[in-house]
């Protein structure tokens, strides 16, 4: 076996792999660093629609608050390496940052690939020799433990090897699950990955007779079969030709993680800046104004276009309705559509499409102070192909930073006392 002493092999480049190479760098060791795309970095870069949300401004337990699963595992990591952390040493390394709404953090060029640059550098910077190679299998030494990986091109070894392989979302980006594979072949458990921060399927087929229209400032609410409230947020979102995407959609699909056993509906107040009162005072102004037209047509100043046959079918009301004829019962039932738009989830879209895949390495099989495995010695784990994920924000990325921030420190002290 070629000489290995002191040297981490880190499989992955991108956010949690990145970070993981700097860390081991920083604490000494030399560092290889495998990635199957011709460049470093490509899920980041398109992270955020380009802009890169990198992290949140907030204190680690906020961030933990904002992890649906699995968040005592990364109290260590974010103890260790927390969102201002994270914010320090992208500064430090000379990317400036503003925080927006939210607390959300971005680089100040709104350029997600100057994040990627930043931590291309830094890695120059430390001389982590990067290779473009897809690791295939883990290589194991006489005693069980991890000593490498063979690629498609060759084989590479190392004494600690960190995967940071992500998940199975945005497969033309490289995570394709190769990390599944390999983590299996060291004998751990995987949990079925699923897709997390996703569009939502609805059975409701006005979803795709409205497809393409956005909607700004409406409210949503999510509830289970019970009538329970699991969720909700205010903002923008989108039809589509199965049902419905866009920011709120995709914050509100990290809450719905049960479909085998609950069914969730979406009620959505299409005019949240009226109370009841006042929207009805809306519609009655708007009749009256117009009492000659046809209630399809004084419609178009309160929706969309595209929503209003819709709107008027969900009502019962004919189109061709003279405003001056609309009864107080239908009246009534336009303001309660408006208030409460309802649609059924029947599951999330395809999770090749998901940001964040949730599922993965079973995280009672990992040392969540060093991120280290606890069944092949040697192996250690960063990033989304671990069994964590959050809500939007920036805390997905942040759980990248932690997690590859720790196992790099962690195999470079463990390569440096062999």
């Amino acid at each position: 076996m070629p000489d290995t002493l002191n040297k981490v092999l880190i499989i992955g480049g991108g956010a949690a792999g990145m970070m993981a190479a700097i860390a081991a760098a920083e604490a000494g060791a030399p560092v290889t660093l495998l990635e199957r795309n011709e460049k470093v970095g490509r899920k980041l870069n398109i992270t955020g629609k380009g802009r890169c949300n990198l992290t949140n401004d907030c204190t680690a337990q906020e961030a933990l608050a904002q992890v649906p699963c699995n968040s005592r595992f990364l109290f260590s990591s974010f103890s260790r390496f927390d969102c201002r952390a994270a914010m320090d040493f992208f500064q430090r390394h000379g990317l400036a940052l503003k925080t927006e709404r939210g607390s959300r953090v971005f680089p100040v060029s709104d350029s997600a690939y100057d994040v990627t640059d930043t931590l291309q550098h830094t890695m120059q910077k430390h001389h982590v020799q990067i290779i473009h190679d897809r690791a295939l299998q883990l290589l194991f030494a006489e005693n069980g433990a991890v000593c490498g990986a063979a690629g498609e091109k060759n084989r590479y070894f190392g004494t600690c090897v960190i995967l940071a392989t992500g998940g199975v979302s945005y497969p033309a980006t490289g995570s394709t699950g190769d990390g599944y594979a390999m983590a299996a072949q060291a004998g751990h458990t995987i949990i079925a990955p699923k897709a997390s921060l996703i569009s939502l399927v609805c059975s409701d087929d006005c979803c795709g007779r409205m497809q393409g229209l956005s909607l700004r400032n409406v409210a949503l609410t999510v509830k289970n079969q019970k009538g329970k409230t699991i969720y909700t947020d205010f903002g923008e979102m989108l039809f589509t030709d199965k049902g419905v995407s866009g920011p709120i959609i995709l914050s509100a699909s990290a809450h719905c993680r049960n479909y085998e056993k609950e069914t969730y509906r979406l009620w959505i107040d299409l005019k949240p800046a009226l109370d009841e009162k006042q929207l009805d005072a809306r519609i009655l102004r708007d009749l009256e104004a117009q009492q000659n037209k046809d209630i399809v047509n004084v419609l178009a100043g309160l929706l969309p276009r595209s929503m209003i046959p819709v709107m008027l079918e969900r009502t019962k009301i004919p189109a061709h309705t003279k405003a001056h004829s609309v009864t107080r019962q239908q009246r009534r039932a336009l303001l309660e559509t408006m208030k409460h738009f309802s649609l059924t989830v029947v599951g999330p879209g395809p999770i090749e499409q998901a940001i964040v895949t949730s599922g993965g390495v079973k995280t009672s099989e990992i040392d969540p102070a060093t991120m280290a495995s606890k069944k092949a010695p040697g192996l250690y784990f960063a990033g989304e192909l671990i069994d964590v994920d959050a809500y939007t924000g920036g805390f997905n990325l942040q759980i990248a930073w932690a997690t590859g921030h720790v196992a790099g420190v962690a195999a470079a002290m463990a390569c440096q006392n062999l």
